[in-house]
């Protein structure tokens, strides 16, 4: 990222205008009561490798604060009050707004997760209808056995071989196998690593658009920067060409075996989202190819992300992993002697369900690591929030989900501990928590789609790896980080080794 270079700029833009940015912003209204003033942009630049850590020390003081930058306030919050205020009981005052669309629209275009009004409302119509049928649903949970089955084969490799292995990589390459052919029906087979370096472009240029996009909200300079195609502004560019190239030639591709398909041969191709969706005659190329994009990048880099984080917290607490994959013979009926192929057609709805202790250390893993660690929504008119602050039109929120799991008013004093425990009840079932509490996957009217999806994907391929393994880093004492984008990638990847489970 380019910060450094132009914090001596933004040093300045902050220094001579800070009076009048006083007076303006922050002069209180009688019978007002406004957050605290915590910092300023620049102090946000200057923590960006650390963003969320640095964010949640302010959490932690405020609970909500203001953020001053050169021409808005920005309003942060860990209150779960204000969260359902925000997300469902004054939802039409809190939206993306045309702030957050220039910043987001470049990266995902007008796709589901950068667009508000009739755009939003018409795409989430039309991909609730698709992810609701019982055809896609089994359509998916027969590709996550699939491709949770060839992650097992790469696993099995290292492991004879006691190699060490960056499973985020491996992870993402198979989330990306997956959720392609959910959305086209096209088997990429990234996985495999043979004829995929597009694949991999696309993935490469999509999380530097990721990081850069993000990079916007804190950077003052990014619109003169995109102007004179210079610094992450000419790398977003360049990148998005990746992205665009990847995704057009996809849905030209499916177009183009729609037409040129026998009518018998017509259902098995009709299985996957978009086929679906043309078939409601929705063929606008940019519709698609922003529609496409937006879930790829969803079911990628939300999955990826959710899976590396959760196999970092299974290294560290190796009695959990056991536990786990005990619970998981015992849902399936099988042993460590039984083949990965047996353990998958075993993998029913109904043995997926009583893997309650996974699930609960997936939602802790969630809890800690979100794969979406910041929410942000513009307000739209002045308003009071329940905890007492008000806000201005015009202010940007945003929500910290990885701030609140860290919270001790919000899950006690053993909040920054990884305890999957807290998620069940006395007789060891999980039980939900408030969306507002635990917002992992959005809350409200927005609340992801692809929720069950991502817990279907996770299961089964946590079922298929830790009946046959134990995973343990690679370099126990090194320091695992994230990487500040959108997502919450682990920086540099998860190295582990994968030893036979006996």
């Amino acid at each position: 990222m380019d910060f450094l270079s132009s914090l001596p700029l933004a040093k300045i833009a902050i220094s001579l205008p800070v009076l009048v940015l006083l007076a303006v912003f922050l002069w209180p209204e009688k019978n007002k009561r406004y957050p605290p003033l915590a910092g300023t942009v620049l102090h946000q630049l200057i923590n960006f490798h650390r963003v969320h850590h640095y964010m949640t020390e302010l959490a932690y003081k405020y609970k909500t604060y203001r953020m001053l930058s050169l021409f808005r306030i920005i309003v942060y919050t860990a209150d779960p009050a204000n969260v359902e205020y925000v997300f469902k009981t004054n939802f039409a005052n809190y939206s993306k707004g045309l702030y957050l669309h220039e910043i987001l629209s470049d990266y995902m275009g007008d796709g589901i997760f950068a667009v508000d009004g009739d755009k939003w409302m018409h795409q989430r119509k039309a991909s609730s209808s698709q992810f609701s049928t019982k055809v896609l649903r089994d359509f998916s949970s027969e590709i996550f056995k699939t491709n949770g089955l060839k992650l097992a084969g790469k696993i099995h490799q290292a492991a004879n071989c006691s190699k060490s292995i960056d499973i985020q990589d491996l992870f993402m390459k198979s989330t990306l196998d997956s959720i392609v052919m959910i959305l086209l029906g096209f088997d990429l087979d990234t996985l495999s690593g043979t004829n995929n370096e597009e694949s991999i472009q696309f993935s490469n240029a999509s999380d530097e658009s990721n990081g850069a996009t993000l990079y916007r909200v804190f950077d003052i300079f990014w619109k003169i920067k995109r102007f004179l195609n210079i610094g992450s502004e000419a790398m977003i560019k360049e990148n998005i060409k990746v992205v665009d190239k990847f995704v057009y030639n996809l849905i030209n591709r499916k177009i183009e075996t729609l037409q040129n398909s026998e009518d018998d041969e017509l259902p098995l191709k009709k299985s996957d989202f978009i086929s679906r969706l043309i078939e409601t005659r929705e063929t606008d190329p940019k519709y698609l190819r922003d529609m496409v994009f937006n879930f790829i990048a969803a079911g990628k880099d939300t999955t990826t992300s959710a899976l590396s984080w959760f196999i970092y917290m299974m290294c560290k607490h190796l009695d959990i992993q056991d536990k786990i994959a005990q619970e998981i013979r015992e849902a399936t009926g099988l042993n460590n002697t039984s083949s990965p192929d047996e353990l998958a057609a075993n993998l029913t709805k109904e043995a997926l369900s009583k893997m309650q202790y996974l699930h609960a250390a997936l939602n802790e893993t969630l809890r800690l690591y979100p794969a979406v660690p910041m929410i942000a929504r513009g307000c739209f008119s002045d308003d009071t929030w329940p905890d007492g602050h008000s806000v201005r039109k015009g202010e940007l929120v945003i929500i910290q989900p990885y701030s609140m799991g860290r919270m001790k008013f919000i899950w006690g004093d053993d909040a920054e501990e990884f305890r999957p425990e807290r998620w069940l009840d006395g007789n060891g079932n999980f039980k939900e928590e408030s969306p507002f509490k635990f917002i992992a996957f959005n809350a409200g009217s927005r609340i992801c789609l692809g929720r069950d999806y991502s817990y279907l994907q996770m299961k089964i391929f946590t079922a298929v790896l830790f009946s046959k393994y134990i995973f343990k880093l690679t370099h126990e004492t090194k320091v695992v980080n994230y990487k500040t984008m959108i997502t919450l990638e682990i920086d540099g990847g998860l190295h582990v080794h994968a030893f036979p489970r006996v």
